[in-house]
């Protein structure tokens, strides 16, 4: 494997990123490349600013449907059947992940249906199933990124790993396109020179097909008129366009648009995706295809950064998992880099390693911020750096500037988001904070001091969301030269959930003597067993859920301080740290009418959890694996109207059931050993949740 492997992956995850953030704004088809021209002229850099950007398919794909890999296969293979059961397992039905079109006119909500009414993948995808024009739309490359990351150098590979997730929604040139993207990424660890990339990714699809086609026409075009995309555009138009192809969003007038940027962007990332972002069709998809290749070839270095500046590190998603759905880039960059190491049978590099279901920003990765963000950029400005390290080589600087005594200023991460934190509803992306009550935030600081007659005072802390309380832990005056290391324990939130950790940084020095340096912060852990409580009179109802849950079907309510379902099926909402083991789970339950409440643990998503409530006068235990499986049951006729405290725990693997404080029901069963919590109904009925304790054992 290269020595700069990781560092690669973390560019082209990167480069993705910025490749959608630079096309979104212009993606809807009435954005046509004269209106993109004469509205933002000749694009050099983000047209919108957001307050976060969020949630978008074209990253939900590439992480999401990756989890196929670690949930299903045991050999490191991947198969239809894998990604199938990804995509039943992380959607949340009709919202989020994908774009929910419609029947026949979204491919990936065709492909979906056909799942769950019983058509296997491949042939949930297939043309024989769906028709050739719904299998050849765009969404056969815009979600296999993560397969030409993961296989280096190994076109091959990683055009059959992509072709095997595609062909869950796609067939024919949906599949050419899956594959053709992923030898492009695959090929960008080995070759230098993007137009050898861009004919080498050939030899993985069938020559004959109309996708090489358009890639050999828009080549020829290039050596004909190299200095001149525009043309080649008004050739895409002429032979290639959207009058000449059905469907909302084709893949081959795309395909030209991807070519066309990387041949003319000549090997440089920016104005690769600048090129793929005023060609218009689809922008978003296609900045975010050529932004993983040239995200590899060029390197961190190739990224300007004012288009890596505004992603800091971070992303949102709108799958299932609120906890999943946070994404530091670092750390994901990391997951598919020990992935590839074992692909390739080799030893996974020991910095690679991480303990799931915890925080840790090393800020090893050049440039790296891990998404910390400071709320006055006058006092305290931030940036990587590797002028001091507690460990490794990096850090993040925090720059010190004329901080007087009473001034306050923060350096911190997000750990969770409502709806206020962005500027629109994109994909509907729903979070679960990955930092609770009872858990130990610990990090190094060192101060570089320049000026001051004193230091500064540092105090750990974090926010609550209802009242934006800031929760200091006790100062501490920072002795410059040398690594302090600062923990606490994070106390009881009283149900509220936590929005910001981090460090309060106050001056100590009077008017007329301002303090000047550098501070570093370094190996900055969030961990330990978490113990807290839903507060349902501190959450809100938005982005299509009540926080801090991810719903999935049903009628959701915030009523008289509990959360209130009402449904007509098998309706769960999902909140929780995703890797928790032992765990136990408590609410108050009160069933008006209907039947089968129940709550959840160890949720792995949306078709794969323990569950364990009431039904038929009994308690029950089931398993949900891709179908319902009862463990156990205990007679215990309930009463509407009555609220009983239902209490379920998992530990190692013995599942138990209290009902108000008394052991009804026991089973040993080892199937599923982490996954969120949560609770629900599985039938028709109205049943009222109070009183939620979450507590890991």
């Amino acid at each position: 494997m290269q020595n700069d492997y990781l560092a690669r992956v973390y560019a082209g995850f990167l480069g993705m990123n910025v490749g959608i953030r630079l096309g979104a704004p212009v993606e809807p088809t009435i954005w046509t490349y004269e209106r993109i021209k004469e509205t933002y002229g000749d694009i050099r850099g983000y047209v919108k600013d957001y307050k976060n950007f969020a949630a978008d398919d074209d990253v939900n794909g590439p992480v999401y449907f990756f989890r196929a890999l670690r949930d299903s296969s045991k050999n490191g293979e991947l198969t239809p059947e894998y990604v199938a059961k990804a995509w039943l397992n992380y959607a949340r039905d009709g919202i989020g992940m994908f774009w929910w079109g419609g029947y026949g006119v979204s491919t990936e909500h065709t492909a979906y249906i056909n799942l769950t009414r019983g058509i296997p993948a491949p042939q949930s995808g297939s043309a024989a199933t769906n028709g050739k024009l719904l299998s050849d739309q765009i969404g056969g490359q815009i979600f296999i990124d993560t397969w030409g990351l993961i296989w280096p150098g190994r076109p091959d590979k990683a055009a059959d790993y992509a072709q095997a997730a595609a062909s869950v929604s796609h067939d024919g040139e949906g599949l050419n396109g899956a594959r053709y993207i992923a030898a492009c990424i695959a090929l960008a660890f080995q070759e230098q020179d993007i137009g050898k990339i861009v004919e080498l990714a050939l030899k993985e699809i069938p020559s004959e097909s109309l996708y090489a086609k358009v890639v050999e026409a828009v080549i020829a075009h290039h050596k004909a008129h190299p200095d001149d995309w525009e043309s080649c555009l008004e050739m895409l138009h002429r032979d290639w366009g959207y009058d000449k192809y059905g469907g909302v969003c084709h893949i081959i007038p795309n395909a030209g648009v991807c070519v066309l940027a990387m041949l003319y962007g000549a090997g440089d990332f920016n104005r690769t995706v600048e090129i793929a972002t005023m060609c218009s069709w689809d922008t978003d998809c296609n900045a975010g295809n050529v932004g993983t290749v040239l995200g590899v070839l060029t390197g961190l270095d190739g990224i300007a950064p004012h288009y890596r500046a505004p992603i800091n590190d971070g992303v949102v998603l709108s799958g299932i998992s609120g906890y999943l759905n946070i994404l530091d880039l670092p750390t994901y960059a990391k997951e598919l880099a020990r992935t590839g190491y074992a692909l390739a049978g080799e030893a996974v590099p020991q910095e690679l390693e991480e303990t799931e279901g915890e925080l840790h920003f090393d800020f090893e990765l050049p440039g790296s911020t891990h998404n910390f963000r400071t709320s006055d950029p006058f006092f305290l400005t931030l940036k990587h750096s590797t002028a001091q390290a507690a460990q490794g080589t990096g850090s993040l600087e925090i720059l010190v500037d004329r901080m007087v005594r009473g001034n306050r200023a923060r350096a911190y991460y997000k750990p969770f988001y409502t709806r206020a934190d962005f500027s629109d509803e994109r994909y509907k992306p729903v979070f679960s904070p990955q930092v609770y009550s009872g858990q130990t935030m610990e990090m190094q600081l060192y101060f570089d001091q320049w000026a001051g007659w004193d230091s500064i005072f540092v105090s750990p802390y974090f926010r609550t969301v209802s009242d934006q309380k800031i929760h200091t832990h006790g100062f501490i005056k920072i002795k410059p030269g040398q690594w302090q290391t600062i923990s606490c324990t994070i106390e009881d939130t009283q149900g509220d959930m936590i929005d910001e950790i981090g460090i309060v940084v106050e001056g100590d020095t009077p008017t007329t003597v301002k303090t000047l340096g550098k501070l570093y912060l370094d190996e900055f852990r969030v961990f330990g067993k978490a113990d807290y409580s839903i507060d349902l009179a501190k959450q809100k109802k938005e982005l299509a859920t009540v926080t801090p849950f991810a719903v999935n079907h049903g009628a959701w309510e915030i009523e008289n301080d509990r959360l209130g379902l009402m449904c007509c099926e098998e309706s769960l909402a999902y909140t929780g740290n995703y890797y928790a083991k032992d765990m136990r789970v408590q609410a108050e339950v009160e069933l008006e009418n209907g039947d089968f409440p129940v709550l959840l643990l160890r949720a792995r998503g949306a078709k794969q959890s323990y569950m364990a409530g009431f039904r038929d006068g009994n308690v029950c235990i089931w398993r949900q694996d891709f179908g319902l499986e009862e463990l156990a049951r205990a007679p215990f006729p309930v009463e509407y109207g009555r609220a009983y405290q239902l209490t379920f725990q998992a530990v190692g693997d013995t599942l138990s059931v209290d009902v108000d404080g008394v052991n009804v029901l026991q089973v040993q069963d080892s199937t599923f050993t982490s996954g969120m919590v949560g609770l629900g109904a599985c039938s028709m009925g109205r049943t009222f949740f109070g009183k939620l304790h979450i507590q890991e054992l």
